[in-house]
């Protein structure tokens, strides 16, 4: 079921509740990836659930397997693509009750290191044109 209100339910529908903050780069196995706006974080995506849910417990365990398949997919071209040092993973939702993780990728003696990352820092939002940049580096390895 399709929340009309959630921009990941109504990414066709209404591409600017997402635009604000992510940039659709495809469909996976059983999600959508998106690059966060804001990369601070070179590299930091979303991987967002197909189905408006709001917590892995509301999902079949193959479901959850086939989540969690598609982040690891996402993680390890990040990895490949942009040789973070390490990887953060957030589930949030507390107020857009929408199943998505945040990948952030960390670097050290970079902003943010040794720290939990803030959700948006308003330090660098990139163009279009930049995140489909960062958009083909991450698909290059998908």
């Amino acid at each position: 079921m399709k929340d009309t209100t959630c921009a990941y339910c109504m990414r066709e529908e209404n591409p600017q509740l997402y635009q604000k903050y992510g940039y659709y780069v495809c469909d996976l196995k059983v999600s959508s990836l998106y690059i966060f706006r804001e990369q601070s974080h070179p590299g930091r995506c979303i991987v967002a659930y197909k189905d408006h849910v709001s917590e892995l417990i509301d999902i079949s365990p193959e479901e959850r397997a086939d989540f969690l398949e598609d982040i690891t997919l996402v993680a390890k071209a990040i990895h490949l693509a942009f040789k973070p040092d390490k990887l953060n993973y957030g589930f949030y939702g507390d107020t857009k009750k929408h199943l998505h993780c945040h990948l952030c990728p960390k670097y050290k003696d970079q902003f943010e290191w040794g720290g939990v990352f803030q959700m948006n820092p308003h330090q660098k939002e990139l163009t279009d044109e930049e995140l489909k940049l960062v958009a083909d580096q991450i698909k290059k390895y998908l």
